[in-house]
């Protein structure tokens, strides 16, 4: 028969030991409900366009610090039929000429990029139109280890979620085109004075050259003319698997 003070002890090890399992389900439950918190914020996104972004709430409290007005960006979302074909095309030009056939990472870009690591020159950036769709909408600039951890992981969900039309529509709505003008109806209006259905081809080109530093160049601006013609050179074909478009072939994308 077994003694009180033996019973005693079993009962308080099945206490802690149930005691654990709950702690352990509770902290499954909630890693769970974090890992899958993007899901919803994603869903919305392909029904409507972010009213804000991290980004443009980041300029707000700039232009506050700094005495700047307006205070609040430029903005006006646009549907798809309302921007430019040239925009379209001059943006993935520049930015990302293999948007339609990665998943959100560009592997080809970032071992060019670690490669000239390697060799002693900067690591330059790699991020993918979807990758800047993530940051721009949910996170904060820099660069640390944190923030591209999440980046990364939101654009899985982006890709998995959203197709990559509306990735673009996404991103032609909130890129940042000067300071405190953001989406390419805004652009087009400050810098061309038209509608962004209305640009041209070298219109488009040049808002497209300012994507890297917009704050800092103008459309009309000496680097944007420097860029211009790589971009003009690119945006004959649909998506180049290389670097060198006169080789490749000419790959349509999925629409």
């Amino acid at each position: 028969m077994r003694s009180p003070n033996r019973r005693i002890v079993m009962s308080r090890a099945r206490k802690k030991r149930t005691g654990w399992r709950k702690w352990a389900y509770r902290a499954v439950l909630t890693g769970v409900v974090v890992l899958l918190l993007p899901v919803p914020m994603v869903v919305v996104l392909a029904v409507m366009q972010p009213p804000t972004t991290m980004i443009m709430l980041d300029r707000v409290l700039q232009h506050l610090g700094n005495g700047k007005r307006p205070v609040y960006p430029q903005r006006t979302v646009v549907s798809r039929e309302q921007i430019s074909p040239f925009l379209r095309r001059a943006v993935l030009a520049s930015e990302d000429d293999r948007f339609y056939l990665h998943f959100g990472f560009d592997l080809v870009e970032i071992d060019k990029a670690l490669e000239k690591k390697k060799r002693g020159g900067r690591l330059r950036g790699a991020s993918t139109l979807t990758q800047q769709v993530a940051k721009n909408i949910f996170l904060w600039e820099g660069r640390s280890f944190v923030r591209k951890g999440l980046e990364a992981y939101l654009t899985l969900w982006l890709e998995l979620l959203l197709t990559k039309d509306r990735i673009l529509d996404l991103y032609l709505n909130l890129a940042e085109w000067g300071d405190g003008i953001f989406g390419a109806e805004a652009a087009a209006r400050k810098h061309f004075g038209k509608s962004a259905s209305k640009l041209s081809r070298e219109e488009a080109a040049r808002l497209a050259a300012i994507l890297p530093s917009p704050v800092r160049w103008s459309p009309t601006g000496s680097v944007a003319s420097l860029r211009i013609p790589a971009i003009l050179n690119r945006m004959q074909y649909a998506a180049p698997l290389s670097d060198e478009p006169e080789k490749s072939s000419s790959v349509r994308p999925k629409r």
